[in-house]
């Protein structure tokens, strides 16, 4: 299960604008109907405006056009009911209601066109975001597998947050990282370790070896990333975990990175590590990898996450209890637990997050599986 916040609102389907369009014909016709039972010297006119103005909410300029056409029809009727169709006083709000109309209609055809262009920045974020964080598989080896991934920026799907898994012989291995900054110029990093992880994952038979590796990886190519006067500032914290199908002693590596929860039937704990620190910072010496082991039980269930998480805060500065909160859902189904993360960090922060937020729920199964199924 992979839980995504997407940045662009969909188009309302057609014929919830054509349901709408009975609202702003009803106002004409009522405004319509009233000033002719009104005294000569009250005008309801100008009022009809109403109509195009609310059709905008909601609907394409054809339709807008087409409620604006009416309200300048209306505006004659009442001219013409009065007999006063060509005096200077209704000839002048005839124009201006088709002058404020024909703006209406231009502020639509500028709004569709936005929209447009939103559409096709999403899809490009969808894309870019299957090609680098691949949807992880329900079930990968040993673990059941949930994710659950918030991009602060409004219009990005990814960010600086990142995550990678891949089976290996006897096991499988997970990594979850934060690359330095945030939203879509983070990007080009996030892809540089996810495709350094995918390789050597592979290539190297200790979790150590592997640390090593993405160290010098991302050492040597992450200046070319850098923007203009930010050389040597660029860095990621990473946490690598290795599942063995048969033993139940879990390997962990922390570069830097939060530690992970571990939820038995009724608690939270956190698991006690020994960091290194951050990938891309080997120009201040050799860094040395201390492999950390815990026991992953089946039944349990292990919570990895950024610091996007545990640094929201709400309007009241307060941080995102996450530790209190996965207690309370310690039980539950990896899906039904990032669910309930979404929707309770979300309701913490009002809505709207500051930083990347990324989570992986991995629940150990009572046996071995070969192999990872959808």
């Amino acid at each position: 299960m992979d839980l995504r916040q997407g940045g662009v609102a969909g188009r309302r389907p057609w014929w919830s604008s054509r349901a709408l369009l009975a609202v702003p014909v009803t106002i004409i016709v009522v405004i319509t109907m009233v000033d002719q039972l009104l005294p000569e010297d009250i005008h309801l006119g100008p009022l009809l405006v109403i109509a195009p103005a609310i059709t905008a909410y909601f609907a394409g300029p054809w339709l807008t056009a087409l409620v604006g056409l009416l309200t300048v029809a209306a505006q004659a009727y009442i001219g013409w009911h009065f007999g006063v169709l060509l005096s200077r006083n209704v000839l002048v709000q005839i124009l201006a209601l088709a002058v404020l109309t024909a703006l209406i209609v231009v502020f639509c055809v500028l709004r569709e066109r936005h929209r447009r262009q939103l559409a096709r920045v999403r899809t490009v974020a969808e894309a870019t975001q299957h090609v680098l964080l691949w949807p992880l598989p329900d079930l990968l080896g040993c673990v059941r597998v949930a994710v659950l991934y918030l991009a602060a920026e409004d219009e990005a799907q990814i960010g600086g947050d990142l995550y990678a898994a891949t089976p290996v012989d006897g096991g499988v291995r997970i990594m979850i990282g934060d690359v330095r900054g945030k939203g879509l110029p983070a990007i080009g990093e996030a892809a540089l370790l996810i495709g350094a992880f995918r390789e050597a994952a592979h290539q190297h038979a200790g979790l150590s070896e592997l640390a090593a590796a993405l160290e010098r990886s991302v050492t040597r190519n992450l200046a070319q990333l850098a923007p203009a006067g930010e050389s040597g500032e660029q860095f990621a914290t990473a946490l690598l975990l290795e599942v063995p199908d048969e033993d139940r002693v879990t390997r962990i590596i922390s570069c830097g990175h939060p530690p992970p929860l571990l939820l038995g039937p009724d608690s939270a704990v956190t698991v006690p590590l020994h960091p290194a620190p951050p990938l891309g910072l080997g120009r201040l010496g050799p860094s040395t990898y201390t492999v950390d082991v815990f026991s992953f039980e089946p039944g349990d269930t292990l919570l990895l996450y950024t610091d996007g998480v545990i640094e929201a805060r709400n309007t009241s500065g307060v941080f995102y209890p996450l530790a209190e909160r996965a207690a309370l859902w310690a039980g539950q189904s990896p899906e039904k637990l990032v669910h309930s993360l979404r929707q309770d960090l979300l309701a913490h922060v009002g809505g709207r997050l500051d930083d990347d937020a990324a989570v992986i729920a991995l629940c150990r199964t009572p046996g071995p599986h070969r192999g990872h199924q959808r």
